[in-house]
């Protein structure tokens, strides 16, 4: 089997076994032609250069789950009204959105553990020796490794897992930030007006709070998601589904949007059932809401502000509010509660904070 048709068979487990998105199937064949590219260039197929060329600037890629696949940045986007993942092939290696040329060698036949940790090693050591990548971006390049070389044994097409021992270097703890309920209000505010792409921004600012969809999630929303106004179906990692509550903010601030901008902007462009719509009528991509944040948080005055941070600020408000952490899981589609409970440090760093400038003997 060649290197690529065993790349190109691994995706397809991924998406039949796993149900990955477009997007995740992507950033793992982008980190998988870095490890290829590497070995080629390692065994003298290719130069360094054009083994780099091969990765496609992957460095930008990540599994962000909430951040795990949670953080990490992301590719540009070429037009504001691409299509998300709703709207992506079901095909692992077509929602890849690559074809890449026919080749026969086998280099991953013959990896073994010293190879894979080198490759780690040349992922973490800095220019010119290496690429000199975070640790997270390491992590996440050979979790895709691992997965492959995993996936490769179990099919019989290797002999031993030589990745199984490989232990990628420990990204540095970092709790989720979130910010004060007044900065929350003065981002909402900064999306004020009569315009039709202002009326649509509050709409998805709106629900991106009240509910603490994933950027991605709220994008992938059809308007048929929106179920009795006040309750909104949201598709998680994998497909996975959950059911969430909608403030009356948010139900004002969409029901604008559906009544005055929505029509106008799908008049536009072919039907989609999408519920946000760029303004040439196409499903408003990921790369769009970002911008629509950032641009949103500038006028507020809120630097450094991420795509995740309202869905941060969400889970750490509702726990401060005195929310059951479990509920807060369920809220966020978290898999295990453990990745919630990171939200309580951030509340206990705050009543710790305030216990030590207001009691007079905690100084």
């Amino acid at each position: 089997m060649s290197d690529r048709a065993a790349i190109d068979g691994y995706l397809r487990h991924l998406t039949v076994e796993r149900g990955l998105a477009a997007n995740t199937l992507l950033a793992y064949r982008r980190d998988l032609d870095r490890y290829l590219g590497w070995l080629r260039a390692e065994a003298g197929e290719t130069p360094p250069s054009a083994a780099a060329e091969v990765a496609g600037g992957a460095i930008a890629e990540s599994h962000r789950d909430d951040g795990g696949a949670g953080s990490g940045d992301e590719p540009a986007s070429s037009s504001p009204d691409d299509s998300t993942d709703r709207d992506a092939s079901a095909d692992g290696i077509a929602a890849t959105g690559e074809t890449p040329p026919a080749e026969s060698s086998a280099l991953l036949s013959g990896v073994d553990e010293a190879a894979i940790a080198a490759f780690s090693r040349h992922l973490s050591a800095p220019p010119p020796l290496g690429e000199g990548l975070a640790a997270t971006s390491v992590a996440r390049i050979l979790s895709a490794v691992r997965g492959l070389h995993r996936f490769l044994a179990a099919e019989g097409s290797l002999a031993l897992d030589p990745a199984h021992a490989v232990k990628p270097p420990k990204p540095p703890s970092r709790l989720p930030k979130a910010i004060p309920i007044e900065d929350v209000e003065r981002l909402l505010a900064a999306t004020d007006g009569e315009a039709p792409d202002r009326i649509r921004d509050q709409a998805l600012l709106e629900l991106l709070y009240a509910t603490g969809a994933r950027v991605s999630e709220a994008v992938a929303l059809n308007v048929d998601d929106l179920v009795e106004g006040d309750v909104v179906r949201l598709f998680g990692k994998g497909g996975k589904q959950r059911v969430v509550p909608v403030g009356s903010y948010a139900q004002a601030a969409i029901e604008r949007y559906l009544v005055r901008v929505r029509p106008v902007f799908s008049a536009r462009g072919s039907s989609t059932p999408a519920l946000f719509l760029g303004a040439r009528g196409a499903r408003l991509s990921r790369q769009s809401a970002w911008l629509v944040i950032s641009a949103a948080a500038e006028r507020a005055g809120i630097p450094h502000l991420s795509p995740h941070t309202l869905r941060h600020s969400f889970a750490t408000h509702l726990l401060s509010g005195g929310a059951d952490v479990r509920v807060v899981q369920e809220l966020l589609g978290h898999a295990s509660v453990a990745t919630t409970q990171i939200y309580t440090l951030v509340t206990a760093d705050a009543l710790r904070d305030m216990y030590t400038s207001a009691h007079p003997r905690a100084r």
